[in-house]
């Protein structure tokens, strides 16, 4: 149940607003980062297209591929802004909550690309407008892994880029200066708005069955059907 896409604002946004905690050290952006791509992983594992089996350590593979890459771009980032001398603290401090979003961006295509990368080398199935499987192709299956990854970009936008234009408009309020034990609340409802707004946009952006035409396929897949296009399972 938590790697529905129906649990994914549950539990994803408790993650979010670990990521955007202000003053993060090494070991707590270390941290976010690894629980942020271990979710993902294994809500890209068990939403991919599930056609053809992928053994447990084609899982691993990925899922360690997956974790590394994010954690090393995410302190990667953080190390460059904190040595980043001409900065004031107040700025470095402002560029360091949006760094969570070209870490979590880039770590997300990786994460796709590696946890599903089984359907690269074998295929996925395509079927004709009476649902009957053509064929397996690698070719669908680059476009099924292109249009997913595309949308795990387009998600961490409103979430991780929206939250901290708005948290740096209240932190200057009475009420939140006044009070600053409900910076975390009141940041928490935000992030929850951020992703309720942003998941179902970017789900959207494809059909979950796209459609693509026989002629851009494997020429056996071409010739094994009469249909000018087919349709394929690409996940969410």
């Amino acid at each position: 149940m938590p790697f529905r896409m129906s649990g994914y604002i549950p539990f994803g946004t408790p993650i979010v607003v670990g990521l955007l905690l202000p003053n993060q050290t090494l070991a707590s952006t270390v941290f976010w980062q690894w629980l942020n791509q271990s979710h993902n992983a294994c809500v890209n594992y068990a939403n991919r297209n599930a056609t053809k089996p992928s053994p447990t350590s084609k899982f691993i593979q990925g899922y360690l591929g997956a974790v590394i890459s994010a954690v090393s771009i995410a302190v990667g980032l953080n190390v460059l802004v904190q040595r980043a001398n001409k900065f004031t603290p107040a700025t470095r401090l402002l560029i360091q909550r949006f760094v969570p979003f070209p870490a979590v961006a880039s770590a997300n295509i990786c994460n796709v690309v590696l946890m599903r990368h089984t359907e690269l080398e074998e295929g996925i199935d395509v079927l004709d407008n009476n649902g009957n499987i053509v064929g397996s192709s690698r070719i669908a299956a680059k476009h099924a892994l292109l249009e997913t990854a595309l949308t795990r970009v387009v998600l961490p936008m409103p979430i991780l880029v929206l939250p901290p234009i708005i948290m740096s408009i209240l932190e200057k309020t009475s009420l939140l200066r006044s009070r600053p034990r409900m910076i975390l609340p009141v940041q928490s409802l935000v992030c929850l708005a951020a992703f309720g707004l942003a998941l179902p946009l970017a789900i959207s952006l494809f059909p979950q069955m796209s459609e693509i035409e026989t002629s851009r396929l494997e020429p056996e897949i071409a010739t094994a059907t009469a249909s000018k296009t087919v349709v394929y399972n690409k996940g969410l």
